[in-house]
């Protein structure tokens, strides 16, 4: 989900989805190289995502990746389906909302 959203804006190579990414997630989610890098196989395999094109940086290859529409479609689906779990929780957690009583003489 998080590498799926990095992408929805603008294509990305390894290292600006691992900032990306932290960015996102307000630095709880720390992708590693190794993770990035077999989650983009499989996220390509699955035709979520493509190569937009490669670049050389540095006498470096780099490739850069972007969202295909497949993978569009799979993010605006699980962008729907948590929208639908945080409405169910907000309306069990205000369905349990126990007014807050002071005790007697205590200022408001």
């Amino acid at each position: 989900m998080l590498l799926l959203t990095a992408l929805a804006d603008e294509p990305r190579h390894g290292y600006g989805l691992i900032q990306e990414i932290d960015a996102i997630s307000q630095g709880r989610v720390r992708m590693r190289t190794g993770t990035l890098y077999g989650a983009l196989d499989r996220l390509l395999q699955q035709g979520l995502i493509r190569v937009e094109r490669e670049e050389v940086v540095d006498g470096r290859a780099r490739k850069v990746y972007a969202l295909a529409e497949a993978g569009r479609g799979v993010l605006a689906a699980e962008t729907e389906r948590l929208r639908a779990v945080v409405a169910e929780a907000e309306r069990r957690l205000a369905a349990r909302r126990v007014p807050v009583t002071r005790p007697k003489g205590a200022l408001a």
